[in-house]
This record gives structure tokens, C-alpha cells and sequence, in this order.
């Protein structure tokens, strides 16, 4: 024998016109593959974060500490030193990178330090020195193995590790305008050195191309703009070959 039919079928709930969108949830990368120590990685920052460190010192026993940290170079390679240090223990303990903020501002200024000595201080008259000094300095001695310490040797180790070290697509357009915050501080800090220091001093300007007394206040900064346009669109250039290179590597360093 078969069950009766009921005669009444009890209601079912009713189906919801439309359903919730399910968001997309991006997991991290170091959440899903925890990051590995990378020894030769480690290794290689701590150099050029040495080397950096020795330029600045060798640069500070030739001039004089108020001269020397003021030059634009000198910060940035201090900079260097210290994200190479930091990424350097990164690597070495498996943790997270810094912040691309950071590295990617790191690079661009240490570039413009090697672009702006050796495309416009590099052959000038009278020659360039961080020192004051009145004559071209002599291969291999200090001064000339400071400038290409400080202008040559970090950045192009700077540019290698991002190219062959760090993971690409890290960079963003909208950092490129965050990262002009420090050219422009440097400008008004210059500036304002300059105006502080008495006229006859030899070091009241450091860059010619930012001497006011030279090219007079609207000439240095028509100079300072185009040089900011200069940085703004390198900036934007690094963004962009970021986003078109291969990784180098396939986990976090």
C-alpha cells in the first residue's frame, strides 16, 4: 500500500527576488605563503647599506658636519642606508617588506642624486665639490671616490635591488605626487639656509642651479620647476616600468 496524499501542501518560504552580492575579500600574499628568509638578499642590502653609510662618514671627515648634511645627496644616501638596513633584517628574519612607499621614494631620490651629478654638476666650471674646494678633484683620492660613492655606486646598487630583488607592481601612480613632499622641503630648506647664512659665505648655496644670487629668486625658481617636473615624471616612469617588468622573485622578500 502507498501513503495518502495529502490534500494540502504545506507553504514553503519564498524565494528572495534577488540575491546578496558576495564582495571579493583580497587575501594578502603573506597570509597564504608565509614569507622565506632570503640570506643572499639580506646580505646585499647590508652592503649597500654599509657603502652608503661610508660615503656619508668619508664625505663628513672631508667637510664640515653643517655643510655636508645639508647636501641633498648626503640626505638621501642617509635614507638609503637606513631602508637598506631595515630591509636587510627583513629578509634575513622572514618578515614583511617595508612599506613600497618607502623603498619607491628611497630609489627615485638616490636616481635624481646619480642624474642631477652627472647630467649637470659633474663637468661644471668652476667644478663641483662638496667640500668648497676650487679645483677638480684628483682620481682615487677622497673627494672624487666620495661623489662617485655617494652619486654612482648606491644608486646603481638602489636600482639592482629593485629590479632584480624586489617583487614588481608594488609601485602606485598616486605615490608619485607623495613623493615630491621631500624635493619641495629640501627647496624651502635651502632657501632658507641660504637666507640665514651671510652673503659672503661660500657655502650659502650648494646647488648652482638653485643659487638665488646667481639667477635671482625667480630664476631659481623656475629652475627649482622644472627640475620638480623632471622628478614628477621619473617618478611616474619608475610607476610604469614597475607594473611592466617581471618578478624577480616569486615570494616576498
Amino acid at each position: 500500500m502507498t501513503a495518502p496524499i495529502p490534500r494540502e501542501i504545506p507553504d514553503l518560504p519564498a524565494v528572495p527576488a534577488t540575491t546578496p552580492l558576495l564582495l571579493p575579500a583580497p587575501v594578502p600574499a603573506t597570509a597564504v605563503v608565509a614569507p622565506v628568509r632570503r640570506p643572499a638578499v639580506a646580505l646585499f642590502r647590508l652592503l649597500t647599506a654599509v657603502v652608503a653609510a661610508a660615503g656619508v662618514a668619508l664625505e663628513l671627515l672631508l667637510g664640515t658636519p653643517a655643510r655636508t648634511l645639508s647636501y641633498f645627496s648626503v640626505q638621501a644616501n642617509i635614507l638609503l642606508a637606513i631602508v637598506m638596513l631595515l630591509s636587510a633584517s627583513r629578509a634575513r628574519r622572514a618578515r614583511r617588506p617595508l612599506s613600497s612607499t618607502v623603498t619607491g621614494a628611497t630609489v627615485l631620490y638616490v636616481v635624481i642624486t646619480a642624474l642631477v651629478y652627472h647630467l649637470l654638476l659633474a663637468h661644471t666650471t668652476p667644478p663641483f665639490s662638496m667640500t668648497g674646494a676650487t679645483t677638480a678633484p684628483v682620481r682615487w683620492h677622497g673627494q672624487w671616490a666620495t661623489l662617485q660613492i655617494l652619486h654612482t655606486i648606491t644608486p646603481a646598487a638602489a636600482l639592482l635591488d629593485w629590479l632584480l630583488l624586489t617583487p614588481a607592481a608594488r609601485l602606485h601612480l598616486r605615490q608619485a605626487a607623495t613623493w615630491l613632499l621631500y624635493p619641495l622641503a629640501y627647496l624651502a630648506f635651502s632657501l632658507g639656509r641660504a637666507a640665514v647664512l651671510a652673503p659672503s659665505d661660500p657655502a650659502r648655496y650648494l646647488y648652482p642651479f638653485l643659487d638665488a644670487a646667481a639667477h635671482g629668486y625667480r630664476g631659481t625658481l623656475a629652475n627649482a620647476l622644472l627640475l620638480g617636473l623632471a622628478i614628477y615624471a621619473l617618478a611616474v616612469f619608475l610607476v610604469a616600468i614597475d607594473h611592466t617588468r617581471p618578478t624577480p622573485v616569486r615570494r616576498r622578500v
